[in-house]
């Protein structure tokens, strides 16, 4: 590293930094971590202690990153053959210890996102070509195969288990030890092997400022489309009168139309 690097960040004497990573003013490494020539970090962003970041990874501000974790290795997909691929991480996170973020292929999207102010807690695994929005929380041993979609505030417990390809709704959760190998619509909890629903996340809405009278529509949507055993057209109707009042009934029913897995039942 350059002298003026050296004065605007905090680099362990143990650690290893290539002089082509970019390391922005107040990043901090610690002893024996090591930061790859294509390595991007942002500003204020904490590297903790025995920690490695390679491939192309573009990592944020403000991100707190814990012992042991591997960010940015190459995808563990036998159909990679080194082609260039990306790891793209937002600001405010925290990375706590033995997370395992793998860029993404050139047969998925070729890049593997995280997005803002997510809580990943200790040997969660996000797997290549996933994309993951902001406000997640995933508890310890949570694990993306490839290519899966987890939208805003949604929440996985620990042991989470998420098939390649799903796709994990805004506001949903994942009760400990759940295995998803379906679709999880928004504003939806699941639990089991394979995972079933079990009602709407009342508590996570009602914390986030969803108003009664959203939550009893969404309630009403949940019980016409993941309940009804009757006429799939007509339960369809109900619910699209239901999101002329109420834009979240709206997501919660394009999602369910658009699922390409389907969704959990």
């Amino acid at each position: 590293m350059s002298s003026a690097r050296v004065r605007s960040c905090q680099v362990h004497a143990t650690a290893i930094v290539d002089p082509n990573a970019r390391l922005d003013t107040g990043v901090s490494v610690g002893p024996y971590s090591i930061i790859g020539p294509q390595v991007r970090i942002g500003k204020n962003t904490l590297v903790g202690p025995h920690v490695v970041i390679t491939g192309a990874t573009t990592i944020g501000s403000a991100n707190r990153i814990f012992q042991f974790s591997s960010i940015g290795e190459v995808p563990q997909d036998k159909k990679y053959h080194g082609e260039p691929s990306e790891l793209i991480i937002g600001d405010n996170n925290t990375i706590r210890e033995y997370v395992t973020i793998n860029t993404g292929t050139e047969h998925g999207q070729g890049y593997t996102r995280v997005g803002d102010r997510n809580w990943i807690m200790a040997y969660v695994h996000i797997a290549h070509d996933c994309t993951v929005s902001d406000d997640t929380v995933f508890a310890n041993g949570a694990t993306l195969a490839g290519h899966v979609v987890v939208d805003e505030f949604a929440t996985l417990g620990g042991f989470t288990l998420v098939h390649q390809f799903c796709r994990i709704g805004a506001h949903s959760f994942c009760a400990m030890g759940t295995a998803l190998n379906k679709d999880l619509p928004p504003y939806v909890m699941a639990s089991g092997n394979f995972a079933t629903p079990h009602g709407l996340n009342k508590e996570g809405l009602q914390r986030r400022g969803f108003s009664d009278a959203c939550i009893k529509a969404l309630h009403q949507s949940y019980k016409l489309l993941i309940r009804n055993k009757g006429s799939r057209k007509e339960s369809i109707l109900q619910v699209e009168s239901l999101a002329e009042e109420h834009p979240e009934v709206r997501k919660f029913l394009d999602f369910i139309l658009a699922s390409k897995r389907g969704v959990v039942q």
